[in-house]
């Protein structure tokens, strides 16, 4: 197979830096980017600087943190029209939060990872803070994710676990290894819904819901997350029916008129 060219390394590591500044809606520094990316510091700096000139992002200079830019902003406008559907999402979301207390959320599923998309705080007090607008995980990470890799068809199921399961381990730990990960692809099958049960966090629990497209693959996921107190067995029953509810909801406003 033939190296890549040098134009789609570069396409690739803007792709990246992007990604992580993404993920820091307080900004970032440019030694975090570095060590997120795994790119040297001149080089990080040297991508930083030269996407600031074309206003993808900005640069706080009093503080040393970098954000996303306008231009970006500009072109999601434009881009919203074809991939935005989370106005067909907001009312479910809204009715997550409203019926169960806890804090609901929609994720998108871009390339092997899930981008939350809406929040909506439930009524219950104490928060799960592991879930916010624009944060990324891997699929198989967080309820959403593994609501979506369990819809997916077997083989690219298992391709994806072979690539990525040794740094899912490494990053995630044992329990992202591949083994568990397919036990818990073969519940969320079994039941609908997926279950994390404070694998990302220490007593924070989350369950997802995949939504379908009209091709009938998986492409987003709701979620709700919490203290774990709120997850006990004999609730997330009702818990997972009203996400089922709420996703088959939304792949209906999704399907086109017959």
């Amino acid at each position: 197979m033939a190296e890549p060219v040098q134009g789609a390394q570069l396409v690739s590591r803007v792709s990246r830096v992007l990604k992580v500044v993404s993920e820091f809606p307080d900004g970032v520094t440019a030694a975090a980017v570095a060590h997120a990316t795994g790119f040297t510091r001149p080089t990080t700096h040297r991508l930083l600087s030269s996407l600031a000139a074309e206003g993808f992002v900005d640069h706080d200079t009093a503080h040393g943190r970098w954000f996303l830019g306008p231009e970006l902003y500009l072109l999601g406008s434009l881009a919203a029209d074809r991939y935005d559907i989370t106005d067909a999402a907001r009312e479910s979301v809204r009715i997550l939060a409203e019926e169960t207390g806890e804090s609901a959320f929609f994720s998108a599923r871009r390339g092997n990872e899930t981008v939350c998309l809406l929040r909506e705080e439930g009524s219950f007090p104490v928060r799960s803070f592991v879930l916010y607008e624009g944060v990324r995980f891997p699929l198989g990470v967080a309820s959403a994710g593994l609501a979506i890799l369990s819809f997916l068809g077997n083989d690219e199921i298992d391709g994806y676990l072979a690539a990525a399961a040794p740094a899912l381990e490494e990053r995630w730990g044992p329990q992202h290894a591949a083994g568990p990960l397919r036990s818990r692809i073969a519940a969320t099958r079994e039941t609908g819904y997926a279950v994390n049960p404070a694998l990302i966090l220490e007593g924070s629990w989350g369950m997802g819901a995949a939504v379908f497209d009209v091709a009938g693959r998986p492409a987003w996921a709701l979620s709700l997350t919490g203290i774990e107190s709120r997850f006990r067995p004999e609730r997330r029953p009702e818990l997972g029916r009203l996400l089922l509810d709420q996703a088959h909801a939304i792949t209906r406003r999704l399907s086109p008129p017959r």
